[in-house]
């Protein structure tokens, strides 16, 4: 699903990854990665709050916001200015940020099933729309 995504994504999109804890999105953005080219670690930005990956065409920026208790840290942390037109911005816990964050073009929901995953993809803007679109065909 990663590499699907990973095919469709150019700069300024802002993708959500929600679920609980073990329910797959840093898998999801290791698969992003892989399929966009990255071939080197990538780690959960749990503890660093962001990771950057420059990857061929992009800036894509992970980010994860499971410790954030108040939505007002990522303007204290510096992060808005990431959220800009030139970059891709994959985001875990977005709901810890909630108000704060530019909206999504994409929401991935994702829980575990069984011994598997399962994920509810929509799109929110335009852009995720034709984003989402490309995938189909």
């Amino acid at each position: 699903m990663g590499a699907a995504l990973a095919r469709c994504l150019k700069p300024g999109l802002v993708v959500y990854l929600s679920g609980e804890l073990g329910a797959g999105k840093t898998t999801l953005a290791r698969g992003i990665l892989r399929g966009l080219g990255y071939t080197g670690k990538v780690k959960s930005p749990s503890f660093a709050l962001v990771e950057l990956y420059k990857v061929s065409r992009l800036y894509l920026y992970h980010f994860d916001f499971y410790r954030f208790t108040d939505s007002r840290e990522l303007g204290d942390a510096g992060f808005r200015d990431y959220f800009n037109p030139d970059a891709v911005c994959l985001v875990e816990w977005p709901e810890k940020a909630a108000g704060a964050l530019p909206a999504a073009d994409i929401r991935i929901g994702m829980k575990v099933a069984g011994s598997g995953r399962q994920a509810e993809i929509d799109a929110d803007t335009e852009t995720g729309r034709l984003c989402l679109e490309r995938l189909e065909h």
